[in-house]
């Protein structure tokens, strides 16, 4: 039995819909995929954004200890050329 012209185009329809299907199919895995990877880059997102907030709050205690510093440096100065003190007693 030959097929003929619109059992043809029957069978390349379904054949199309069955392409469709399977791809779609495919699709929806690899939206769990997506889902996955996004969900991890949010919490790595979150633990760079820690770690920028706890690198920022040591750069700022840095800075304020080397403050501290500079003012002890004058009087360290200070001290070294001052004349020797004579002992008492």
């Amino acid at each position: 039995m030959i097929p003929t012209k619109q059992q043809m185009t029957t069978a390349r329809t379904l054949g199309v819909a069955l392409v469709a299907a399977l791809g779609l199919a495919s699709c929806a895995s690899y939206d769990d995929e997506f889902a996955t990877i996004n969900s991890r880059l949010d919490q790595l997102d979150t633990k760079v954004q820690g770690a920028a907030q706890s690198a920022e709050a040591a750069n700022q205690s840095a800075q304020q200890a080397n403050q501290r510093l500079d003012a002890l440096e004058g009087r360290v100065q200070q001290l070294e050329t001052a004349p020797p003190r004579k002992p008492r007693g």
